[in-house]
């Protein structure tokens, strides 16, 4: 199953002119679990050509949420940004399929 039809939203945004951060918006805890256990750090470092050192992962359990900031690849607003406000990266991550 792909985690954009499980997770309630996947979204992401700036997180300064030098990071991005993709939410994971869970629903419920049931779901937050699930998720939480099926989808790995490492095949989100992987999606997304980082090294595993430099993807950071925030697990909130009050609000079911998972979150993970990672580096732009280019500085946000420079000639060769694509994605201005960072929006386009939950795309790819709302299309990983998950064992759950």
């Amino acid at each position: 199953m792909r985690l954009g039809d499980y997770a309630y939203k996947v979204r992401s945004k700036n997180a300064g002119p030098f990071w991005v951060t993709i939410d994971v918006f869970c629903g419920d805890a049931a779901r937050f679990e699930a998720i939480r256990a099926a989808l790995k750090t490492e095949a989100v470092a992987a999606l997304y050509d980082q090294p595993r050192q430099l993807l950071k992962r925030f697990e909130i359990a009050d609000i079911h949420a998972i979150k993970f900031s990672l580096p732009r690849p280019v500085v946000q607003g420079s000639r060769y940004d694509r994605d201005m406000h960072g929006a386009q990266y939950a795309v790819l991550l709302a299309e990983l399929d998950l064992d759950v």
